[in-house]
């Protein structure tokens, strides 16, 4: 197999843990986020502000060139993918192919709930081809502009299209597909929607689940925990990762312990000496 370019789906396709962060497509956060060890991260675009500017100025000082100089690789250090903001069941496919066109290697759709919802997100994230092409469904139905993709991914644009696939239907693509489960609805019909070839990942819409269970931000409560476990249960079952949404130092150990292969941790700021003077000063 050629290099591989992304590195959530290189840690995935090993059997290990991708750890990735969610953050605002902001320069100040990605050139934070440049040097970190963050197998990715999620740009936040679906409550946040859908502005395609912002998102590329975000990529491009997400690159570091010590870092690219010193790995010997075109492979981004932090593989960036983008959260979109229309639902499932809007069937929309112009903000995949607008955030694949900028250059991220995946797409995080929300509110996945039906096999038809499903099959949509990867078309939307593939190229059309001949009908007696391989690998032919999901049918592509993304528009063919791949110049700012292919020279950010450091590649030509043929180049690119041999690698701009969804993985891993095409075990040599490097764009990953993510769908959240967030409704309850979706929990039934999960089985029939892992049947749709593309899925790269599964990602727990903890919060929206919570309030479709009558539990809003409830974590620990019975109820919300159990439609999780059974969420993770079915995409352990199908052989998908199950990402975690919430990553953070109290569920850390328990997420790992149960089998979460994706997880998003908030990329939270430290303020050591703001903190250690407002001790000092009785104000902590």
């Amino acid at each position: 197999m050629a290099e591989r370019l992304n590195g959530i789906i290189r840690v995935l396709e090993q059997g290990g843990t991708a750890i990735t962060t969610f953050a605002s497509p902001d320069i100040a956060t990605a050139t934070e986020l440049a040097t970190t060890g963050y197998d990715g991260v999620v740009f936040e675009m679906e409550h946040n502000p859908y502005e395609n500017g912002d998102l590329r100025h975000s990529l491009q000082y997400l690159m570091n060139r010590r870092v690219i100089a010193s790995s010997g690789s075109i492979a981004p250090a932090v593989t960036p993918l983008v959260r979109i903001p229309p639902n499932g069941g809007e069937m929309s496919q112009w903000h995949a192919k607008q955030v694949l066109d900028s250059g991220v290697y995946g797409v995080l759709w929300p509110h996945v709930s039906t096999p038809e919802e499903a099959y949509n997100a990867v078309a939307a994230c593939r190229y059309a081809r001949p009908d007696d092409a391989p690998l032919l469904e999901p049918r592509g139905i993304r528009g063919d502009a791949p110049g700012a993709a292919a020279r950010y991914w450091g590649l030509t644009q043929q180049e690119y299209y041999q690698k701009a696939d969804v993985w891993p239907l095409n075990p040599d693509g490097e764009i990953l597909v993510m769908i959240m489960v967030e409704d309850v609805k979706a929990i039934d019909r999960l089985p029939e929607i892992l049947k749709v070839p593309g899925i790269g990942v599964v990602v727990i819409g903890e919060g929206d689940l919570s309030q479709n269970l009558g539990h809003p931000r409830e974590y620990d409560h019975p109820v919300v925990r159990e439609a999780m476990d059974t969420i993770l249960r079915i995409c352990q079952e199908h052989n998908i990762p199950c990402g975690h949404p919430h990553v953070d130092t109290s569920n850390v150990e328990r997420v790992v312990q149960q089998g979460y292969r994706f997880m998003m941790a908030a990329p939270t700021r430290t303020y050591p000496t703001l903190n250690e003077a407002r001790r000092l000063t009785g104000r902590s």
